[in-house]
């Protein structure tokens, strides 16, 4: 990984995390919106302009990939970089949660 994308991703934004978790498995931006939405019980709700930014930067940034089109709509599914970098923040996030229950 280079340092570029390290300094981006790491640590990253909940936008950026919830992302790539959803796009584990293919999925469009509007279908993402609504999965972050239900995950967190409403508290993050993605617009539409942080979504398809974010998308586009990811995309250039070679974390999720386009898969295909479906109903006029892009289809994304994390790239092998993107779980790497979502493993990372799933340790970092592990390592902050040991710490505040005093096991580390």
């Amino acid at each position: 990984m280079d340092q570029h994308i390290r300094k981006v991703y790491v640590p990253m934004t909940e936008t950026a995390f919830y992302i790539l978790l959803c796009l584990r498995d293919p999925n469009h931006g509007y279908g993402i919106v609504q999965k972050v939405e239900k995950l967190t019980e409403g508290a993050i709700r993605l617009t539409p302009g942080t979504m398809y930014g974010s998308l586009s930067k990811m995309e250039k940034d070679g974390v999720i990939r386009f898969v295909r089109e479906e109903d006029k709509r892009k289809i994304y599914q994390i790239t092998e970089l993107g779980s790497e970098i979502l493993e990372i923040e799933f340790e970092r996030i592990e390592r902050l949660y040991k710490v505040a229950q005093g096991e580390m």
